[in-house]
């Protein structure tokens, strides 16, 4: 049972279609802990380039997936309400298996490091378990 749906999420993150990555949220400890969803379809528009033949969903793409999801990690604080949340850093991130048409992006992300309005996620990005890409994300509030 998913704790935010697309609605929801669109209340705390400013994001809109096409540049809504995430289709739910799982789980949410606001300030720490999230998990993400993202039914990824032969409908996204960037499958129409990325590559007609082999359509694969691109990595910076999936790593803006977890980055929202961080978003709304931090953004489900009381005191952050009503701001945004931008990328200061993206750090040792690695990508390990193509995501194509049909699968389910698992997206969590771990608040690690938080000192004001800056935090630092650990972000994994997993497919029927296995993992996407991980990488190392640092949110900047404004």
């Amino acid at each position: 049972m998913s704790v935010m749906k697309a609605k929801e999420i669109m209340e705390v993150i400013p994001h809109r279609q096409p540049m809504l990555l995430i289709d739910t949220i799982e789980e949410l400890t606001p300030g720490e802990h999230g998990i993400g969803k993202k039914c990824v379809s032969y409908n996204e528009p960037y499958f129409a380039g990325h590559f007609p033949q082999e359509p694969v969903m691109p990595g910076v793409l999936m790593i803006e997936a977890l980055a929202q999801v961080g978003a709304v990690v931090m953004l489900s604080c009381p005191e952050y309400k009503g701001k945004t949340a931008y990328f200061g850093a993206i750090n040792q991130a690695k990508f390990k298996r193509k995501v194509v048409p049909g699968d389910v992006l698992m997206l969590e992300v771990e608040m690690i490091k938080k000192k004001g309005p800056i935090g630092i996620g650990k972000a994994v990005a997993m497919v029927e378990g296995e993992v996407a890409v991980s990488a190392e994300l640092t949110f900047a509030i404004g």
